[in-house]
């Protein structure tokens, strides 16, 4: 069944008694006790502080698909309140999110000016294209671990640890939450020093939909959203991607000297797919999104990333702007996106296996046969800015329902 775009997802309040729950579970207190808490227990821009000076509309349960395990935190910068809060201080392993921290620990406070041009071109593939090579060179000249306890007590991040003892040397096992997630970006946009916040975004706004790995990093975030937006994307555990790169096995550094186990990751999920979508969204980076997935081990790229897609969706995202389209299933793997409705078209990109587009409009092209089915019908996907021949939309019908002609 397609999954039909509807235009703006209301705004939602929780209910009362699961808004006390959150208060008790946080440990925050209700707007007129907030003075029985010291500020000094209350990390700026955490979670628990909002909530104990009452600024919260959050929901407490988002549309979480079935077998996804995640956490939320949606901030609205403009009225300085949650919008979505969903398990937020669940620790997850970072996968690449934790290229924000090596970035922020490179850049220092005198930002990219300070810096060699290799460097600043790493960091640059590093965070628009997810470069793991990038990442690899700086945990190994950097200290690896230390780099996240010292990074991370910059930042006053209360859930981000190193990788476990027993993972000293992979950067993708640090262990960071959904609050913490938000707490980066709010430091990236209101404290850090103007050249390393300008340096950060304007890489992170172009963020490409090819990592260098090959993976197709346009889920939740992109595919959920029209711009503006800046984006940084995390994955570990799938196979494959799609995209025109050639797929290859993430980088993984040399290892650093192991350290006393960490009693704060010793619950950390290393088996489960991981597929993280965060950034911002609107004008001025109005709203910052967190959203971090876990999905049972085996699970298709193309599967996980149709659901994080969806659950990015359904959140209340003040400034959002979503696309205009209906979104369809695909089967099939190494599906082509073409400039033009025939096959002899320049190639754009690759679809990774089974994932749900977006799609505009629909046109007749080139007569497609794929045994044992023939189609001369071809849908125009505008997030991709090509065309698929419609054999590979799953759909019963030749012409997809509820889509118009191309003009």
């Amino acid at each position: 069944m397609p999954w039909h775009h509807r235009p703006c997802a209301p705004r939602r309040h929780g209910a009362l008694p699961a808004i006390a729950a959150l208060f008790v579970l946080l440990g925050a207190l209700p707007a007129g006790t907030a003075a029985a808490s010291p500020a000094s227990h209350r990390a700026p821009g955490s979670v628990v502080e909002a909530t104990a000076a009452g600024r919260t509309d959050a929901r407490t349960v988002p549309d979480i698909p079935a077998g996804t395990t995640a956490g939320v935190a949606v901030y609205d910068r403009k009225t300085s309140r949650f919008t979505e809060l969903h398990d937020p201080e669940r620790q997850f392993r970072s996968a690449s999110l934790v290229k924000l921290l090596l970035a922020l620990d490179v850049l220092g406070d005198d930002g990219p000016a300070a810096l060699p041009e290799a460097d600043r071109v790493r960091l640059t593939a590093m965070l628009r294209s997810s470069d793991d090579a990038a990442a690899g060179h700086y945990w190994t000249t950097r200290g690896g671990s230390a780099l996240v306890t010292r990074t991370a007590s910059r930042l006053g991040l209360t859930g981000t640890a190193p990788p476990p003892a027993s993972h000293p040397g992979h950067w993708g096992h640090t262990a960071t939450t959904a609050a913490d997630t938000v707490r980066v970006y709010r430091h990236i946009l209101d404290t850090a020093p103007a050249p390393v916040r300008t340096f950060m975004v304007d890489a992170l706004h172009s963020a490409t939909r090819c990592g260098n790995d090959g993976f197709d990093q346009y889920f939740g975030i992109p595919s959920a959203f029209d711009g503006p937006r800046a984006v940084k994307q995390g994955w570990s555990g799938f196979t494959s991607g799609g995209c025109t790169a050639a797929p290859a096995a993430r980088a993984v550094p040399k290892p650093t000297p192991a350290t006393a186990p960490d009693t704060r990751v010793a619950s950390l999920d290393l088996v489960s797919e991981a597929l993280h979508t965060t950034g911002t969204v609107g004008p001025d980076d109005r709203t910052v999104v967190a959203v971090l997935t876990l999905h049972p081990d085996g699970t298709p790229y193309g599967t996980a990333y149709g659901k994080v897609t969806r659950l990015t969706d359904s959140l209340d995202v003040p400034g959002a702007v979503r696309p205009a389209g209906t979104r369809f299933g695909t089967w099939g793997s190494g599906v082509r996106v073409r400039a033009a409705a025939h096959t002899g078209s320049a190639h754009l990109t690759t679809l990774p296996a089974g994932v749900e587009v977006l799609v505009g409009c629909r046109r007749r092209g080139e007569r497609v046969t794929v045994p044992p089915y023939t189609n001369d019908w071809w849908a125009y996907l505008p997030q991709y800015g090509g065309w698929i021949t419609q054999i590979y939309i799953s759909s019963p019908a030749d012409k997809l329902p509820g889509v118009p002609d191309c003009p």
